[in-house]
């Protein structure tokens, strides 16, 4: 398989590769454009499968809709792909420290939702 986050992964073989399939794939896609990883490309390609695999499961959390508007309002996947995972890497570190939202899920969902290509550019 090879992976292009501008373009979605055909959902059954995306899920069907293991997590660490997953990874790689994503790294070598950052590699092979010269994309900037930040300071470590295992998490942000983490962040990158999270959101595909959200993507790829139908995730009843508002992911795939919100991808879909987020790229009718400008974002190309791979910009809205990172929009989301922002939120997401929030809600992590949110729970990591000790921040824990009372009902994670839906909180997650609303701030998903809410997510605009104009909110993301202001970043």
């Amino acid at each position: 398989m090879h992976y292009n986050a501008r373009r979605a992964p055909i959902p059954k073989e995306w899920l069907e590769l293991d997590e660490q399939e997953r990874l790689d794939l994503v790294i070598q896609y950052h590699r092979r454009d010269r994309l900037s990883v930040g300071q470590s490309a295992t998490a942000h390609a983490a962040m990158h499968v999270v959101v595909e695999n959200q993507i790829a499961m139908g995730n009843p959390y508002v992911v795939p809709a919100t991808l879909n508007r987020l790229m009718r309002e400008g974002l190309d996947r791979h910009d809205a792909i990172h929009a989301i995972g922002s939120v997401f890497i929030q809600f992590f570190y949110d729970e990591a420290t000790g921040n824990k939202h009372p009902d994670l899920n839906a909180e997650y969902g609303r701030q998903v939702a809410a997510l605009t290509a104009a909110s993301w550019r202001t970043q």
